[in-house]
C-alpha cells in the first residue's frame, strides 16, 4: 500500500507536467519555457501556486493575481493520473510492467482532454507513445497471443522477446489500418471527413501497449460510448448533428483505460461465451 502511495504522489505531479502538455502541444508550444502562466493574465504562477490540487484547493480554483478562474481540467487530470498510478502500482508493484501501465495512463490521459479541448491529438502522444510502446514490449509481454498462435500454426518458433515485440507491432498494425480505412470509405461515401488521422495514430499507440485484443477492444467500447454520449448531448443542446465535431479520442481513451485496467478479464468473458 505504502509503494501505491507514493506511486499516487508521483501521479499527481505526472499530471501536472500533463496540464502543461495538454495545453502547449497542440498548439505547438514548447512545454520547457517559457514558465507557466495564467492564461488572462499572463503572469507566471509561483511553484506554490502550482502544487497539485493542492494549490487549487487553497485559491479556491482561481487565479491568485487577476481571480480568473482556473479551469477544472487541471485538478481532474492530476487526481485522474494519480489514480492510475494508484492503482497499476497497487496490482503490479513498483515494477517495469507497473512502469508500462503507469506511462501508458498518462500518455492516454494526456489525449483524452487535448481531444476534449482542442479536438486535436498530438503526436507528441501519438506517436511518441507508439514508440515507447514498442520498446517497452521487448521488456514487458504483450497482454495478447493471437500473433503467437498464427506464428504457431506456422510453424515459425521465436524468442519471448521478439514475439512480444511483434505482437506490438501486430497490435499496432492492423486495427490503425482497419479504422484508416473505415474513415476512409466513410469519407467517399459521404464527400466529408468522418474520422481524423490523430485518431488512427492513437488506435496504433494503444495497440503497442495493450495488443490487437485491447486496441480493437478500446475501439469498440470508445465508438459504442461515443455515439450514446454524443447523441444525448447533441440532444440535449439540439445542435446540427450532421456538423458536430465529436472528440472521439477522448472516448477511446476512456476506452483504452478500461482495456489496461480490465480489458483481459472482458476478453476473457467475451471468449467464453463464443464457445
Amino acid at each position: 500500500m505504502a509503494e501505491a502511495c507514493l506511486a499516487a504522489v508521483f501521479g499527481l505531479l505526472i499530471g501536472s507536467f500533463l496540464n502543461v502538455c495538454i495545453h502547449r502541444w497542440p498548439r505547438d508550444l514548447s512545454v520547457v519555457r517559457p514558465r507557466s502562466a495564467c492564461p488572462e493574465c499572463e503572469q507566471p504562477i509561483a511553484w506554490f501556486d502550482n502544487i497539485p490540487v493542492v494549490s487549487y484547493l487553497v485559491l479556491r480554483g482561481r487565479c491568485r493575481q487577476c481571480h480568473a478562474r482556473i479551469h477544472w481540467r487541471y485538478p481532474v487530470v492530476e487526481l485522474l493520473t494519480a489514480g492510475c498510478f494508484f492503482w497499476f502500482a497497487l496490482h503490479l508493484g513498483i515494477s517495469l510492467a507497473a512502469s508500462k501501465y503507469c506511462i501508458f495512463a498518462a500518455l492516454t490521459i494526456g489525449l483524452m482532454f487535448s481531444d476534449l479541448d482542442t479536438l486535436l491529438l498530438p503526436d507528441e502522444f501519438t506517436l511518441g507513445g507508439l514508440v515507447i510502446g514498442l520498446v517497452f514490449a521487448w521488456f514487458v509481454p504483450v497482454p495478447d497471443a493471437v500473433l503467437a498462435l498464427l506464428l504457431h500454426l506456422w510453424g515459425v518458433h521465436l524468442g519471448a522477446q521478439a514475439v512480444s515485440f511483434l505482437e506490438a507491432c501486430f497490435g499496432a498494425f492492423v486495427p490503425s489500418v482497419a479504422l484508416w480505412f473505415v474513415g476512409w470509405l466513410f469519407e467517399k461515401l459521404r464527400h466529408k471527413e468522418g474520422l481524423g488521422f490523430g485518431d488512427v495514430k492513437m488506435i496504433a499507440m494503444i495497440g503497442a501497449f495493450l495488443g490487437i485484443g485491447g486496441a480493437l477492444l478500446t475501439v469498440v467500447l470508445g465508438s459504442v460510448l461515443g455515439s450514446v454520449v454524443g447523441l444525448i448531448y447533441i440532444k440535449a443542446t439540439s445542435k446540427d448533428a450532421s456538423n458536430y465535431p465529436l472528440p472521439l479520442g477522448t472516448f477511446l481513451a476512456v476506452a483504452a483505460l478500461f482495456a489496461a485496467i480490465d480489458g483481459r478479464d472482458v476478453i476473457g468473458w467475451y471468449g467464453g461465451m463464443l464457445r
